[in-house]
């Protein structure tokens, strides 16, 4: 009897153990209401790029992006379209290519200022060349959006998730999903849908 409470226990301890790794395994990054940290991530200009040098910026549209993916490619101009609407109303975009350019050559350094001379950009566009940036977030998509709120205690994440509900086509779009978080942001508003699911390829490693 003795022997069998002992090997109940084990087994117990065993799945207490396993469900606790397991829960630490699918809560990676941020999530709503947490304080995002700042960054120093180099620029398509050779700059180096924080959120802290927008002194004037109410929060950021933190857009997890790059040039080989099909679907980052799709919202390239939406993307544009965000920082041409918001960032003069104190939310600009800061785009960061999460890559490994090893795995993913034409996203190096070279590729993304030619990407970005062709589309115009008018937003930073960021190398996390030692991919320490994007695991913090838990991105795992190009593209993956993160709306953050400067507040006095730090940037906040108010939003997780896709630009709109419609990757292939812009003009059938019905629900976009950071547009409405950053208006409600500047309303003073509570963002009402926080997170959808990020849609497009796995970030290289």
């Amino acid at each position: 009897m003795k022997k069998a409470i002992k090997i109940i226990s084990a087994a117990l301890l065993v799945l207490f153990i396993s469900a606790f790794a397991l829960n630490n395994m699918t809560q990676k990054g941020y999530g709503i209401g947490d304080l995002a940290d700042d960054f120093s991530l180099k620029n398509i200009d050779n700059s180096m790029v924080s959120l802290a040098d927008y002194k004037d910026a109410k929060g950021f549209i933190v857009t997890f992006t790059c040039n080989t993916c099909p679907f980052a490619v799709l919202y390239e101009d939406r993307i544009q379209a965000l920082n041409e609407k918001y960032g003069s109303q104190g939310y600009p975009v800061i785009a960061i290519m999460p890559n490994n350019t090893d795995v993913k050559p034409g996203d190096n350094m070279q590729a993304m200022k030619q990407r970005a001379q062709e589309k115009g950009f008018t937003f930073p566009y960021l190398i996390d060349k030692r991919q320490k940036v994007y695991p913090k977030f838990g991105a795992t998509k190009t593209p993956h959006i993160y709306v953050l709120e400067k507040t006095k205690k730090g940037n906040v994440v108010k939003y997780i998730g896709a630009i709109d509900d419609n990757h292939e086509d812009a003009s059938a779009v019905k629900i976009k999903f950071v547009e409405n978080a950053v208006d409600a942001l500047l309303k003073g508003e509570e963002v009402m849908q926080k997170e959808t699911k990020a849609i497009g390829c796995s970030i290289k490693v």
